[in-house]
């Protein structure tokens, strides 16, 4: 460790001529930028030409040929279909300095081998509306470079209007279209003479309230953390802006946004909070700005919207100015320049905007007294920034002796303005408050990065390390105080933030919240997934639920007291669960064909079993609990035979006949009969004992069915959107009592239906919160709750049936 305090004076003449050579090379090179961007504009086209041609050759492939495909696999997978613009060229892909939000990525599921187009404009790109500004303005003039202008989405707009659904009288069936496939779906005697196909559905009875969200975004977001006076905790995931109060076990809930949310800054007042929220694409395919929030965390009511039309592809970084009564905001967008704006919030005017950097920027905020100085950080720069009549002025931080490092990852002030940063390679650096220059320097202060830097009212700083996981205390004269390390199952420090008395707040990559003192013990207040979540399984007869994802972790959570019961990793990541009927065990599949059955109470393995080698996405319990049904993407379900409570297995066989891979199962009540849903919109019912396929409608028309996941079926078409393309819905679950049906579709909405839902078009409530396509939903056993769960926002939300 060397501290390195006097002050650091280069050679004037000698950085002025390095400066020239520098401005020089500079220019060089933005020429040959610009001839390169000239080539991807022609190869845009040229590529943009050749989607065209494909969409219309597998359009008319697909009319020759209405028998469908035979496997579910994509024929290029590796060469996913880009949305096309009007003027003909393609979308850009995000620039590699920013991470993808999660509510972007498509889910990966292989889709029926005709499906021709991409549904939507990826997010993960997250492209937005080029600025739309007020005629006049004289900020208006300035363009991106390589910022494209789009109002289009993936959907196809080529085809032609959607059938609407038929109804036979005489063969007792509706059927309706989807992507123009008939879906035929036979209804219970009883019905077909009073069933009309154009009566109304009622809207259901009962509402939903969010009533709890569970998880953190640490792993790609910073400076998130903060506590409020009130003793609420600050933080967000997915759409939502959660504040929660640990001593009381309460949370409320911002929700005034309608995608991911990347940032946050709270008011010197402690009560006004701002936000940033990432382009999104609306269910109907319209786009949805970038913009910043600013609300009261008091009434929870949206005070103020900047930005909607100005900011490219999402708000990455926002601070309140401190020594003016916090009247200014600045943000920074992710556009390819990373665009710098200062704003008047509360009049909602922009005072000035300057391109900040082609590089990714991490942080922003302006100094503690002087309201007109901002300092931003990020890959290769650290720039001070004066607001003068209008424009921002920039001076680049020089590091003279110092080596420059690859990241300036974060910045703080002291309590006397001199700037304080943290860096890539492990440095705190502090620059003289006025000055571009560091004044002292204090190398190796950790080992690899530094994530986070924290000011505490007393004037000692804290560092928080990724690499080392360590959490270090410095006085004023930046003198080592205290040393703590994080520990492993909890990840690298992402940021970190003064709570109560000695303790303070730490987010960690891994998606935990931890609460703890500079001496140590870290206790987590909330904790979620790190990678795409699939898997939901509620408990028979317990309020409890389990959850389990890509990153491989499963989790028994208590809905009561909202936290974990127990938390088990795996070799390979998990894609579904189901609980035997008694509640002791649970079976889990993954993504490798691997199943895997644990004991509820002490979470110990069981059995493990594989069958093919592609990813498992049912795993159904029989109502008895004599059997396992399991579908996977091989397009066979598999039954086993269950004995001794769900510990012992013996396979029965597989049923095959289905061309696509399986989405859905469902079993009848007397465990004698098995429904089934696949990637190609079949509906087969088997005898699993046998592994037989049904193929007598007045054998199966009206069976009575245990549960209700199937998305396709008589008694749930109507949940259907109009012009759905098939995949649209990813969960659906039928509430114990037989009066509620609740859906998760691709746009993040949860619709709850009353049920049957077997009217076209039924009116539903629905609800926001999740920014990515909501994977699973399911009642719990008493029907008290609904639990949902976000694919690539990672998040579990628990909604209240009220």
């Amino acid at each position: 460790m060397m501290s390195d305090c006097e002050g650091l004076i280069g050679d004037d003449s000698a950085s002025a001529a390095s400066s020239m050579e520098v401005t020089d090379r500079i220019a060089s090179l933005e020429q040959r930028v610009q001839m390169q961007e000239d080539e991807l504009q022609l190869l845009k086209s040229a590529l943009a030409d050749v989607v065209r041609r494909l969409n219309i050759s597998e359009e008319q492939q697909a009319m020759q040929n209405r028998k469908g495909p035979t496997k579910a696999r994509p024929l290029m997978p590796t060469l996913p279909l880009r949305p096309v613009v009007n003027n003909g060229t393609v979308l850009p892909k995000k620039t590699s300095g920013s991470l993808p939000s999660p509510s972007g990525a498509r889910k990966d599921t292989s889709s029926p081998a005709n499906k021709s187009t991409v549904k939507r404009a990826g997010s993960t790109e997250r492209v937005g509306p080029m600025r739309r500004e007020s005629p006049g303005d004289p900020k208006s003039s300035r363009t991106r470079t390589g910022s494209t202008s789009s109002n289009s989405s993936g959907k196809k707009t080529s085809e032609s209007k959607p059938k609407d659904p038929v109804f036979s009288a005489e063969e007792g069936y509706v059927k309706m279209f989807l992507r123009g496939r008939p879906v035929t779906m036979y209804m219970p005697k009883d019905q077909v003479e009073s069933y009309n196909l154009e009566a109304k559905a009622d809207l259901p009875a009962k509402k939903l309230k969010l009533d709890w969200v569970y998880g953190y975004r640490g792993r790609d977001c910073r400076s998130n953390l903060y506590l409020l006076p009130t003793g609420e905790t600050v933080y967000f995931i997915a759409s939502v802006v959660v504040l929660y109060n640990v001593e009381e076990q309460l949370q409320r809930h911002y929700t005034g946004h309608n995608d991911d949310v990347k940032c946050l800054a709270v008011h010197p007042d402690k009560i006004t909070i701002a936000t940033g929220q990432v382009a999104g694409t609306s269910p109907d395919g319209k786009q949805l700005c970038p913009h910043v929030r600013v609300w009261d965390s008091v009434s929870l009511n949206t005070l103020h919207v900047l930005g909607m039309g100005f900011f490219d592809r999402a708000v990455t970084c926002i601070a309140f100015s401190k020594s003016n009564g916090g009247s200014n905001l600045c943000a920074v967008d992710d556009s390819n320049d990373h665009v710098l704006s200062v704003w008047d919030w509360q009049k909602e005017e922009r005072l000035a905007e300057v391109k900040c950097s082609n590089e990714a920027v991490f942080a922003a905020d302006f100094h503690p007294t002087d309201t007109n100085i901002i300092v931003t950080c990020g890959k290769s720069h650290l720039y001070f920034w004066t607001l003068e009549s209008g424009s921002l002025v920039k001076k680049q931080g020089l590091f003279e002796k110092q080596e420059k490092p690859k990241f300036v990852l974060c910045v703080t002030f002291s309590e006397n303005g001199d700037t304080i940063t943290g860096d890539s390679s492990g440095n705190i650096l502090v620059w003289g408050k006025g000055t571009n220059r560091i004044s002292c320097a204090i190398q190796g202060a950790h080992e690899g990065g530094i994530f986070a830097l924290c000011m505490l009212r007393n004037g000692t700083l804290v560092s928080g390390g990724g690499k080392d996981r360590k959490l270090v205390s410095w006085d004023g004269n930046y003198q080592k105080i205290q040393e703590v390390e994080i520990p492993e199952p909890y990840g690298p420090v992402r940021t970190v933030a003064e709570s109560k008395g000695e303790c303070v707040l730490i987010g960690t990559t891994r998606n935990y919240v931890l609460q703890g003192t500079l001496y140590g013990e870290f206790n987590p207040i909330t904790q979620g997934h790190t990678d795409e979540l699939w898997g939901l399984a509620v408990h028979p007869s317990k309020p409890q639920f389990l959850t389990c994802g890509h990153d491989k972790h499963i989790t028994l959570w208590d809905s009561s007291s909202h936290h974990p019961v127990w938390s088990k990793t795996i070799e390979d990541a998990a894609q579904s669960a189901g609980f035997h009927s008694s509640g002791a065990v649970v079976a889990i599949g993954t993504q490798t064909g691997r199943w895997l059955v644990l004991d509820t109470e002490t979470k110990d393995l069981v059995t493990v079993h594989t069958d093919g080698s592609e990813q498992l996405s049912v795993m159904r319990y029989s109502p008895d609990g004599h059997f396992l049904a399991i579908g996977s993407h091989d397009n066979y379900i598999y039954i086993y035979g269950v004995s001794d409570n769900g510990r012992k297995y013996s396979r029965v066989g597989k049923c095959s006949g289905h061309s696509s891979f399986i989405t859905h199962l469902d079993w009848s009540v007397d465990s004698q009969y098995l429904m089934s849903n696949s990637g190609d919109y079949e509906i087969l019912y088997w005898i699993p004992s046998a592994c037989k396929q049904v193929v007598s409608v007045e054998a199966t028309r009206d069976i009575e069915w245990a549960s209700c996941t199937c998305t396709l079926g008589f008694q749930v078409f109507g949940l259907w959107p109009e012009g759905s393309d098939g995949t649209d819905i990813n969960g659906v679950c039928r509430s114990h009592e037989k009066k509620l049906l609740v859906t998760g579709d691709d746009f993040g909405k949860v619709h709850l239906f009353s049920y049957p839902c077997s009217q076209f078009r039924a009116p539903s409530h629905i609800y926001g919160g999740h920014s990515s396509h909501v994977t699973n939903v399911n009642f719990l056993h008493d029907d008290s709750y609904l639990i949902s769960t976000g694919g690539k926002d990672m998040s579990i939300m628990q909604w209240r049936v009220v």
